[in-house]
């Protein structure tokens, strides 16, 4: 299982750099022939359809957590009794997704009608149902890729994921330039969605042998795990409002252009969730493990800290490269009209710095089932971005909603879950926190020597930015090897090198 982690990781990082690359021609395309509005209605009807997750109500973040408990302690039948009440569990939450859409697609009017105009109406309208049937297929497919992940097969799942990243923009791609436009895009998410559901199907049934009892469920473990799954649902709450309400109150209050540059800083920002996640996911059956087994809170710290090291040190590389050379690159990439985009990334990115390097923690205490106060609080800081946005939208549009979600981050994320975690989980944070801060010292002078030098040499041309990129990589990747890596580690990094300059 640890060759899958280390080759799930390699293959994750392969498909969000994929992903990326993908994204540099596919949102310019996308802005071009669909235009700027119609941009911004598909990313304003997206974020709000895509409420409609939160009727998993947390099942998914469940269940290797109980799959565990059940392997350690159970037995075959109870492990299938498990995946049957779990299948059970989202042929209701699909039902009632169904339910939600038809709701949100009978007040589209009520919804948007101050931000968009009668056209831009009927095509949210339109848009909804497509995305309406494309969650569900998303939820539909929860049960059995939480059996893949589970049982660890990473590689099956970041190459799955791989071929969505390549399939789904050429094929959103083809119906936009056969003039269907932005519904083009949301019949290509729902054509994909529907196919890797087939596929998760077939995998984890003929392949992983998955199999369903729905005779003897006890009430008892659908109440545990109905409560395990309420306060996961609490967070995804707070998820939701920072990661989607932004657009929909822009796009009520401030029209469809606003919610498309904060949009696409919103996708720059979301680079950076996906690069952290990549690495902490392939540890979350290894995480519930040691808890079921020993819970040694020695071992758990020592976890998150050698995993926080690498996500700090991948995260600071993005972070610096973006803001040393992120402007020419926003103005190249989305056009100067969404230069502010720039902006908005690197004020909204770097308290994510946080989170982003202790996600491993929010395993941790979920394999505890010690999630419930992080998303008691994680509501309250959600309500608190809402409230600043709404009233600062109408005088600072975009900036808004960026003060609001800065503000729930570092008062949620940033102060309460390290206090929380020193106080309560049982984890030591200054032991985390000392090992990072040589790479964020490194990274703050490298980043710093390079913007200094873009003074003297503007980045304001390709070679200019190629010439710096190089600059930033070899200056960063020579600190990082010497301050980021323990000895072992360089031994092993050399190792490697000198083999490859062998072969």
């Amino acid at each position: 299982m640890a060759n899958q982690r280390k080759a799930g990781a390699a293959l994750g990082y392969a498909n969000v750099i994929a992903k990326n690359l993908v994204n540099l021609m596919y949102v310019p395309l996308l802005l071009h022939f669909v235009g700027q509005g119609d941009y911004g209605v598909f990313q304003m009807t997206n974020s709000v359809v895509f409420a409609l997750t939160l009727l998993s109500a947390g099942f998914s973040g469940a269940y290797v957590r109980f799959y565990m408990r059940e392997v350690a302690h159970g037995t075959r039948t109870s492990i299938r009794r498990l995946n049957g009440i779990f299948l059970l569990i989202y042929m209701i939450v699909v039902g009632l997704c169904f339910v939600g859409g038809v709701i949100l697609i009978l007040n589209v009017d009520m919804l948007f009608s101050k931000g968009l105009s009668s056209r831009e109406l009927v095509l949210a309208r339109e848009l909804m149902v497509l995305m309406v049937f494309n969650v569900a297929a998303q939820l539909m497919t929860s049960p059995f890729n939480s059996y893949i992940t589970a049982k660890e097969r990473f590689v099956y799942q970041q190459t799955r994921q791989l071929l969505t990243t390549l399939v789904q923009p050429l094929l959103a791609v083809l119906l936009v330039w056969r003039g269907m436009g932005a519904i083009g895009v949301a019949l290509a998410m729902l054509v994909v969605t529907v196919a890797l559901l087939v596929m998760n199907i077939v995998y984890a049934i003929k392949k992983l042998g998955m199999h369903f009892s729905f005779t003897g469920l006890q009430w008892s473990m659908f109440k545990a795990i109905a409560i395990f799954s309420f306060w996961i649902f609490l967070n995804q709450i707070f998820d939701l409002v920072n990661n989607n309400v932004p657009n929909f109150l822009l796009g009520a209050m401030a029209g469809s252009t606003v919610v498309a540059t904060f949009s696409i800083a919103v996708q720059i920002r979301n680079i950076f969730f996906a690069m952290s996640t990549t690495m902490s996911n392939v540890f979350i059956p290894q995480i519930n493990r040691i808890v079921a087994d020993s819970d040694d809170n020695k071992v758990l710290t020592e976890l998150m800290t050698r995993v926080g090291r690498y996500q700090m040190a991948i995260f600071w590389f993005i972070y610096g490269g973006f803001v040393v050379l992120g402007q020419f690159f926003v103005v190249l990439w989305a056009g100067r009209q969404n230069v502010d985009a720039y902006w908005l990334a690197v004020i909204m990115v770097l308290p994510v710095m946080i989170p982003l390097t202790q996600n491993t923690g929010i395993e941790i205490q979920r394999a505890k089932n010690r999630h419930k106060t992080r998303s008691v609080i994680y509501v309250f800081t959600a309500m608190l971005d809402v409230i600043l946005s709404v009233l600062l939208i109408p005088s600072m549009g975009y900036w808004a909603t960026a003060i609001g979600y800065i503000a729930s981050i570092m008062l949620g994320t940033g102060l309460f879950m390290n206090w929380y975690y020193q106080t309560h989980i049982g984890l030591d944070m200054l032991y985390f926190w000392r090992n990072q801060m040589p790479t964020i010292i490194m990274a703050v002078l490298v980043t710093g020597a390079c913007l200094l030098g873009t003074h003297f040499v503007p980045v304001n041309s390709i070679p200019l930015f190629l010439m710096w990129g190089v600059v930033y990589v070899i200056l960063f990747c020579a600190g990082a090897f010497h301050v980021s890596l323990t000895a072992a580690e360089r031994t092993k990094v050399l190792s490697m090198l000198h083999k490859m300059k062998k072969a």
